[in-house]
């Protein structure tokens, strides 16, 4: 009797302690203790940098939240909450521009993925129009850019700018002379780095510059990656690429001859290696002007460029693409030392074509223009080989070749 009353007694309510089949205590979610270390692992969620994964935005601790389902490098917790517009500059008294400014440029910093123009495109207008606010206030900057303000500059810049290029295969693209027939490959991400281009292009420009303080991050490393650039298929980049290049040559003394030489390694690589670089017209075009300011007497290691690296630049097959430029170049070295005649043209010689008619007509063409600066000692000494040469076109079966 006394058993059946105590069993139809209410039993007492189990604690959070109570303990699961193997044992061990199981304390219920709601009563987690939230000590120093809990709240830590709570902040840490929204200030840890995330990280890009498959599974979504992965933080240091290895948690996920949601789903990042983009390229987008986010500093904050999501693509919307990181993309809080900011206000404008002419909304903010002097004293907090500086401040915004550094705020803008980290929040440009962010990179999206443009071959999917549905995805973010809230989020990729409101970083538009803050690389446009920043390139009117670097334009219209009154005061020197400090020593942070240069290190946020290129750290933006490299964000966006310096990237791995999207090359279609070579194998296709230096067959004979139809590389200028094909269509060039536009970059969809240009809206956004066509307004980096030019920031970067006014920051140069700007006599509010240090190039003292400048080169401690425009450095050889820097340099050596937009180099790397120029053989973007699109370009309208390459043009961007050649007025910053021939800014930065003008505006930093100390970074003239590793700029030569990181040219000159380009040149040897399309020689020697890969017979197809997008950027030599560009390239030739900023060494014309350099050429151009060459003092004279032509220091050897000037000579030794052309002889090393422009002459050899005939050989390639996609010579077409930037043969004025290259001729141009040439023509200079000889109309300033006109003792390089004879040396420059038995280097053509040496490289002119014997089945491309087409590739003939062009070397003709080049000829004439360095014959007109020849001196007539320096012509003697080549003039044997030249008019066999010569000889040899007058008998070509292709009329272009024989009516230059």
């Amino acid at each position: 009797m006394i058993k059946q009353f105590l069993g139809r007694l209410p039993k007492k309510p189990s604690k959070s302690g109570d303990k699961d089949p193997s044992g061990r205590s199981s304390p219920s979610v709601s009563h987690l203790p939230l000590g120093p270390r809990a709240g830590d692992r709570a902040s840490n969620l929204s200030s840890q940098p995330p990280v890009i994964s498959s599974s979504g935005l992965s933080y240091g601790s290895g948690m996920h939240v949601g789903n990042a389902n983009s390229r987008v490098n986010m500093n904050g917790d999501s693509v919307t909450s990181a993309f809080v517009s900011l206000p404008s500059f002419k909304d903010v008294p002097n004293t907090e521009k500086q401040s915004l400014f550094i705020k803008k440029l980290n929040l440009c910093c962010t990179q999206f993925d443009f071959t999917d123009p549905t995805k973010h495109i809230k989020e990729k207008e409101i970083k538009r129009q803050n690389l446009v606010e920043l390139v009117d206030y670097i334009g219209s900057a009154s005061g020197k850019f400090s020593e942070a303000s240069m290190q946020e500059i290129t750290k933006m810049v490299s964000a966006n700018l310096f990237r791995t290029l999207s090359t279609p295969p070579r194998e296709n693209k230096v067959n004979g002379f139809d590389v200028d027939e094909e269509e060039p490959v536009m970059d969809p991400a240009w809206s956004h780095l066509q307004i980096v281009y030019e920031l970067f292009l006014r920051f140069i420009q700007s006599p509010e510059t240090d190039a003292k303080l400048a080169k401690r991050y425009i450095d050889h490393s820097f340099v050596l990656r937009l180099l790397d650039l120029f053989d973007s298929e699109d370009p309208r980049e390459r043009e961007y690429l050649k007025m910053i290049l021939h800014r930065v040559y003008g505006k930093f003394m100390v970074h003239r001859p590793y700029i030569r030489k990181a040219i000159n390694n380009i040149f040897y690589q399309l020689i020697c290696e890969t017979e197809k670089h997008n950027g030599i017209a560009e390239l030739l075009e900023i060494l014309g002007s350099i050429i151009n300011g060459f003092a004279l007497p032509l220091k050897e290691e000037h000579k030794l460029f052309l002889v090393r690296a422009l002459i050899p630049l005939h050989k390639p097959k996609c010579i077409a693409m930037y043969h004025q430029q290259l001729s141009y170049c040439i023509t200079q070295f000889v109309e300033k030392d006109c003792k390089l005649a004879d040396t420059v043209i038995r280097g053509l010689l040496k490289y002119w074509p014997i089945t491309n008619s087409s590739k003939e007509v062009m070397f003709l063409g080049e000829l004439e223009e360095i014959l007109e600066a020849t001196q007539p000692a320096e012509f003697q000494k080549c003039m044997v080989p030249l008019f066999r040469q010569i000889a040899r076109c007058l008998n070509s079966s292709h009329f272009q070749v024989v009516f230059v």
